[in-house]
């Protein structure tokens, strides 16, 4: 991959290639992944954050007498090349990512904890704080929180539906009248996709694990196979191409927004990354929660969040953890960053500042209300691959039943 620099000074070093394993490919990708400096502290965000972050890297580094580099690299490989580089004892000192990345970094030994005071805590979303916790330890700074969402286009669906029922009555209405060619935009590919289909998944008594008395996410009780489940997909089924014709493998991430935006759908499940699209195409829209099944659960999506970590094999580990805790914790930083990638801020502060000039802030986290923390647990890493093929053969017409036991059973042997 080629990696941009966006620091103060080009840092000398060596460029180490790495074995990418990014999505369901079997054929290994050798890429170059960015330089460890010697004295510096380097910084690995995506192209977005890599511009917010320029101007305060070079304040902290002028405040402390040093140079801080910001390297940008793709988000799909972010996380695969920082824990390759992390096991041969290099990489960068802080990195940028989603909050379910935290247990494959601990497990790996990638990152450490984050030593932010109770104090500073109490200045940011609980929901944030809890997602960054793991095993009772705080491992990440959060500076944004994300979810799914239902974004319609008002023209032409002037009332946000109650159910998914209301929706397809709407979509299939429109398809009549021949104002859509698609009843519902939600992305699901030809190898499915679990983060979308989760809300519908979780309103139809799905679920992938259980919780432990404290809480946290019990990996030894996987729902995935369980009647729950199978009850859960045989909803989703009736949706797909044999059913209602709602749920479709050709609406991928490739085309959901875009079939959208060019007015050829009602209704998009998306988050608040898709807005700044929705607008530039002049399309009048609103917000509002993913609607569930009539008679069913509330559709759950998943709340993620990113969030700034400290590298383990860092090194300037007391720098970054100064500039992790004392310069994230920022409101002005958190501003910048929710205007180069607009979701809402983490921090209470900032949310303030910006809300008031994005009304959807406040209806993407009112969608969110009775979402569940995506899971960060290392069993999630067992869950994408098998649940989203699940999901994709189901849509197509493959049997319920038999599908999801064998994802079950799938996912299962990956765990132990």
């Amino acid at each position: 991959m080629r990696i941009r620099t966006a620091g103060v000074v080009a840092v000398l070093g060596l460029a180490l290639a790495v074995s990418g394993c990014g999505g369901d490919s079997d054929e290994p990708a050798t890429k170059e992944t960015p330089k460890a400096a010697g004295g510096n502290l380097v910084i690995w965000a995506d192209d977005k954050r890599t511009a917010a972050l320029k101007p305060f890297a070079e304040k902290f580094g002028q405040e402390n007498g040093v140079t801080v580099e910001v390297q940008a690299v793709p988000n799909e490989d972010l996380q695969n090349n920082f824990v390759t580089v992390s096991s041969q004892g290099g990489g960068p000192d802080v990195v940028i990512g989603a909050h379910d990345w935290i247990g494959n970094l601990v497990q790996n030994g990638a990152i450490d904890p984050v030593q932010l005071p109770d104090e500073q805590k109490a200045a940011f979303n609980e929901t944030a704080i809890k997602a960054v916790t793991f095993n009772g330890q705080l491992y990440g700074v959060p500076y944004a929180q994300e979810n799914l969402a239902l974004i319609r286009n008002t023209e032409l669906a002037p009332d946000a539906p109650a159910t998914i029922e209301e929706l397809v009555a709407t979509g299939k209405q429109l398809k009549a009248q021949k104002k859509v060619t698609e009843t519902l935009c939600l992305q699901v590919g030809q190898k499915g996709d679990a983060y979308h289909i989760y809300p519908l998944y979780a309103s139809a008594g799905g679920y992938l694990f259980g919780t432990t008395a404290n809480g946290d996410y019990d990996p030894k009780d996987l729902g995935v196979g369980k009647p729950e489940s199978i009850e859960a997909f045989k909803k989703i089924a009736a949706l797909g191409e044999k059913g209602e014709g709602v749920l479709k493998r050709s609406i991928a991430d490739t085309n959901s927004t875009a079939t959208f935006t060019g007015k050829k759908c009602a209704f998009l499940v998306s988050g608040p990354w898709a807005t700044a699209d929705v607008k530039k195409a002049g399309i009048t829209y609103d917000v509002s929660a993913v609607p569930g099944f009539a008679g069913g659960k509330a559709a759950a999506p998943f709340v993620g969040v990113q969030s700034f970590y400290v590298a383990a094999k860092g090194k300037n580990k007391a720098l970054a953890q100064e500039f992790v805790v004392n310069y994230v914790a920022k409101p002005e930083l958190a501003v910048a960053l929710y205007q180069a990638d607009p979701r809402p801020p983490a921090l209470t502060a900032a949310l303030d500042q910006v809300k008031g000039n994005d009304p959807d802030l406040a209806k993407f986290i009112e969608a969110g209300k009775n979402g569940q923390v995506l899971p960060a647990i290392p069993a999630m890493a067992a869950i994408w691959d098998p649940f989203g093929k699940a999901e994709a053969a189901v849509i197509g017409g493959a049997d319920p039943t038999s599908t999801v036991t064998a994802a079950g059973k799938t996912i299962a042997g990956s765990i132990k």
